[in-house]
C-alpha cells in the first residue's frame, strides 16, 4: 500500500498535536514501493526529506517545505533460534509497545522494561530508547534500512550503529538519509530480570511472582502514574535528556544540593536527573497559556490545547536557561525540533 499527498496535515502524525503541513507526504508498507516511488520521481531528490514514525519524539515549529516519508512496514517473524536466544525481525511500522507485548506473550525477555514507550519499532534504534535499566541497543542484532541517496537497501550490525545514550548513527550521520525498514532483535528464552531501577522491584513484588508479565505490568503502572497518556494530554514524553557531566561538576553540585540524584556512567562521568533539575528550578506544574510542564513529571512538556510548536520551543528555552543559571548544567532536548 502506498499513499502520496500534497499539502498534507501532520497533526495526526505527531503526539504534540501540532498542526503542520507537509509539502509532500509519502507512506508505504513495502520496501519495493519506496524503490519504485524514488525511481519514478527523480525530482524529489532535490527536496528536503523528513522521515517520521509515530511522531512521538518530534516537534514541528512550522510547515515542512519538503517530502515527509512514513515507513509503515508491518510484520513480525522469527529469523532463527538456538537454545538460549531467538532472533525476531519486526517491521519499522509495528507499534513498539505491541511488539513488547508480543515478546512477553511468547516468554521472550530483553525488552519488558521498555513497555509503554510510545513510537514505532523503526524509531527505537534511532533514539536508542531506554527505561528502567534497559536500552534497546542491548538486544538489537541488526538494523535494515534503505539508502535514499544511492537508492539501495543496506544493513547495519549492532556495532555499526554506534549506539550511545539516546543516540545512534541514524540520529547523527544518517539522519533523514536512511529509512529504517526493519530491526532484528535477539531476545532471551531464559532472561535475567532487571529490577533494581526505580520502583520496579517493589511493584513486581506487589504482583507476586517475578516474571516477564509482572515486570511489564509493573513498568506500565509506574509510567502511567507519572506520565500523561498522549490521547488525554498532548506531549512527546521526556522532552529533555538526562545530562551527563564531568565528575568534578557533579561533586560540586552534591556539596551544594545534598539530595541531588547522581548516576555514575562510563568514562568517569556522572548522569544527572533532568527532571530533578527542572523541578528544583521551579518549573514543575508551571503553565503559560496552552503550554506547560506536567504536574507529575517535570521532564514532560504538554500542549493543553492550541499551543504552536514555536510556543512550546520558546517555553523549553526558558527552562533550559533557568536550569543553566541555577546549576550550570546545559540541558539537551530529546525531542527532535523540526524547522
Amino acid at each position: 500500500m502506498i499513499r502520496f499527498e500534497e499539502n498534507y496535515s501532520l497533526k495526526n502524525h505527531n503526539t504534540f498535536g501540532i498542526e503542520s503541513l507537509a509539502k509532500f507526504f509519502f507512506e508505504f508498507t513495502d520496501v519495493s514501493d519506496l524503490s519504485v516511488f524514488l525511481n519514478s520521481n527523480k525530482s524529489f531528490s532535490e527536496e528536503k526529506i523528513l522521515v517520521i514514525g509515530e511522531g512521538s519524539n518530534i516537534l514541528f515549529l512550522k510547515d515542512f517545505e519538503g517530502l515527509v516519508i512514513h515507513p509503515n512496514i508491518p510484520g513480525i517473524h522469527v529469523v532463527k533460534e538456538d537454545r538460549q536466544n531467538i532472533w525476531i525481525e519486526a517491521g519499522a511500522g509495528e507499534v513498539w509497545d505491541e511488539f513488547v507485548q508480543y515478546a512477553v506473550d511468547y516468554q521472550l525477555g530483553g525488552i519488558e522494561n521498555l513497555s509503554l514507550i510510545p513510537g514505532s519499532v523503526g524509531a527505537a534504534p534511532v533514539q536508542n530508547i531506554g527505561a528502567y535499566g534497559h536500552e534497546v541497543c542491548d538486544v538489537i542484532e541488526k538494523v535494515k534500512a534503505y539508502d535514499l541517496e544511492n537508492n539501495i537497501p543496506v544493513e547495519f550490525n549492532a556495532g555499526e550503529c554506534e549506539f550511545e545514550y539516546r543516540n545512534s548513527i541514524f540520529k547523527r550521520k544518517f539522519k533523514n538519509k536512511l529509512i529504517i525498514t526493519s530491526v532484528v532483535f535477539r531476545l532471551e528464552k531464559f532472561p535475567e530480570f532487571v529490577l533494581n531501577y526505580g520502583q520496579v522491584e517493589e511493584k513486581v513484588k506487589e504482583k507476586g511472582e517475578v516474571n516477564l508479565s509482572n515486570i511489564r505490568n509493573a513498568v506500565i503502572e509506574i509510567r502511567r502514574s507519572k506520565l500523561p497518556e498522549v490521547n488525554d494530554l498532548a506531549n512527546a514524553g521526556s522532552f529533555f535528556k538526562n545530562p551527563v557531566v564531568e565528575k568534578e561538576l557533579a561533586e560540586q553540585l552534591k556539596q551544594k544540593y545534598e539530595n541531588i540524584p547522581l548516576y555514575p556512567t562510563k568514562n568517569n562521568k556522572v548522569k544527572l536527573a533532568a527532571g530533578w533539575l527542572i523541578e528544583k528550578a521551579g518549573w514543575k506544574g508551571v503553565r503559560e497559556a496552552d503550554v506547560g510542564v506536567h504536574k507529575n513529571q517535570a521532564l514532560v512538556l504538554v500542549n493543553y490545547g492550541n499551543a504552536t510548536g514555536q510556543k512550546i520551543f520558546d517555553f523549553s528555552e526558558k527552562i533550559k536557561q533557568s536550569v543553566f543559571t541555577k546549576f550550570g548544567v546545559e540541558l539537551e532536548r530529546e525531542v527532535n525540533c523540526v524547522l
